[in-house]
């Protein structure tokens, strides 16, 4: 099916949602019977609602790319999830900085958002309207829903499936805030549809519950691979914990690393394999050339599923200067998206020449950056594209065909040799090293990349996350957990507003409960230093 099961029923399933959830943010008006009993009474409208859920990472409204919004207050493509999440996971970290303006957009970088920051209160509102959503079709495919609504036999065996599903988008929304905003407000499919104040959860306790939540989907999803691609597997939950876990001691206190590796080897072992190409995994049909090394995407297309983020938004951004628009498949340079010079070293040899991973534009652009508004100031980066991996142009050229990967395989490999090197037990040295320069031998064409054991320690670990990963919004989790994202430890440009960067306080390694919403449910309580 690749991404039909998105983009041929998604129509479908915006007409359907309509009825059965309503729009604008958090303040929302209580569905009721009368509006779900039409949708959920019929089992052909199951699928395109569970499209509706997966397409919330894609698309930012009932129309697309503007009109009827689901979030209010701030542009429509501002809102879309992969772009807000992308801006406060890349932006206030050494991988990218932004040319504009707009609004509190240079906070970022800068490191000085405060809890009236537009972009932060994006980002919110849109993980707990995703997770709204997928509380409702949750709440109506429950056991004795099926039963009420006359759903029985395959139907209803099917039905459940997609309510697994719909539970690991949802963990996968409560995972982006225990990791962005630590303590948040929390409410489930059990919570009554109505108005009220949700309780606020602690870090811990939200850990434990999407802990709980993916142990229980482990048997519950499709085998490894056996899914259409772009919907949930079983390796989408073990990566997912994998993840968890490697980060459990930031959330938690206390370390998980042992299970890191265990769930890291789920993954390893289920039967993904790397793409042949680095490159093509960030063009166009990227749904074909890569889908071996893709657990999880989020699925774009530029005819039907518009929107003004996502990868149209890191492609047209990431594009100006005297770089040509129609190179990379789009017809506009929105001249915002550079790298710093630290990402850039990272590299022996930033012409791509020998590691396949470097992708810089460096003709009229500064390594170094003077001002962060001048887009020539920073190398560019051309890592996603519209164009094909046969030279073709996507189905549009105003807006990207590319699939955004949530989870590819290189990060089980990377996660197990880290979890290994930090002490975690029922892995090797050995294996750490072959995962770490299967990696390597990818982005180099031959065994020539390959380092040795003594080579491999946490920072080297660090450091090729940054080269397998930038700009694929994984920098400022990893740079939290190596301690370098505030303090003095590690410095890079701009940090803190400062050209040769400086230390930020401690607290920045969450993000402030915005101020709307602490406003609006009095069970609020804002985090430390904000």
């Amino acid at each position: 099916m690749i991404k039909q099961f998105i983009y041929n029923t998604l129509l479908a399933g915006v007409m359907i949602w309509g009825l059965a959830a309503c729009t604008k943010d958090l303040d929302r008006n209580p569905i009721t019977e009368e509006t779900t009993a039409s949708v959920y009474t019929d089992f052909s409208n199951y699928k395109s609602i569970l499209a509706k859920l997966y397409a919330g990472l894609a698309t930012t409204g009932q129309t697309g790319p503007t009109g009827s919004a689901d979030i209010s207050g701030i542009d429509e493509g501002t809102s879309n999830y992969i772009r807000a999440y992308y801006q406060m996971q890349e932006l206030p970290t050494d991988e990218a900085v932004m040319g504009w303006n707009d609004g509190t957009i240079q906070n970022f970088h800068k490191m000085n958002w405060t809890a009236d920051d537009n972009f932060i209160t994006a980002m919110f509102a849109r993980l707990f309207y995703q997770i709204s959503q997928c509380n409702e079709f949750i709440r109506q495919t429950s056991d004795a829903k099926l039963s009420s609504n006359g759903i029985t036999g395959t139907n209803a065996e099917e039905a459940k499936t997609f309510r697994a599903e719909a539970r690991f988008l949802r963990a996968l929304s409560y995972y982006h805030a225990l990791d962005m905003f630590g303590n948040v407000p929390f409410s489930t499919d059990t919570n009554e549809v109505s108005y009220y104040y949700p309780n606020q959860v602690s870090r811990t306790e939200l850990f434990t519950y999407i802990e709980s939540e993916l142990k229980e989907l482990e048997t519950l999803l499709a085998d490894p691979g056996a899914n259409e691609y772009g919907r949930a597997d079983k390796a989408c939950v073990w990566m997912l914990l994998s993840r968890l876990y490697l980060n459990a001691q930031i959330y938690t206190g206390t370390d998980r690393y042992t299970d890191a590796i265990t769930y890291s080897t789920k993954v390893i072992n289920s039967g993904y394999s790397l793409a042949f190409s680095y490159a093509n995994m960030f063009k166009a049909d990227n749904n074909a050339t890569s889908k071996s090394e893709f657990l999880l995407t989020s699925n774009f297309d530029g005819s039907r599923t518009q929107t003004y983020g996502g990868t149209t938004y890191l492609v047209c951004a990431e594009l100006g200067g005297t770089m040509t628009p129609s190179d990379f498949g789009v017809s506009s340079a929105w001249a915002g998206l550079r790298t710093t010079s630290a990402l850039v070293k990272l590299f022996p040899d930033v012409t791509g020449a020998t590691d396949s991973r470097a992708m810089f534009y460096t003709s009229g652009q500064n390594l170094e950056i003077t001002d962060l508004t001048t887009f020539t100031d920073g190398y560019a980066v051309t890592k996603w594209s519209n164009k094909t991996s046969t030279g073709g142009t996507g189905s549009s050229t105003t807006f990207v065909d590319t699939d955004f990967p949530l989870f590819r395989l290189p990060e089980a490999y990377l996660n197990y040799a880290e979890a290994v090197l930090r002490g975690g037990t029922g892995g090797s040295t050995a294996e750490a090293l072959t995962y770490v320069n299967n990696i390597r031998e990818r982005a180099y064409g031959d065994a020539s990349g390959d380092i040795t054991s003594g080579q491999l320690n946490l920072q080297f670990i660090l450091d090729e996350r940054g080269r397998e990963f930038y700009w694929e919004g994984y920098r400022r989790t990893d740079l939290i957990r190596y301690g370098y994202f505030t303090g003095s430890s590690y410095v890079w440009p701009w940090k803190g507003g400062v050209a040769a960067g400086t230390a930020v306080g401690d607290f920045r390694t969450l993000y402030p409960i915005p101020a709307t919403e602490l406003v609006a449910n009095p069970n609020l309580k804002q985090n430390s230093g904000y």
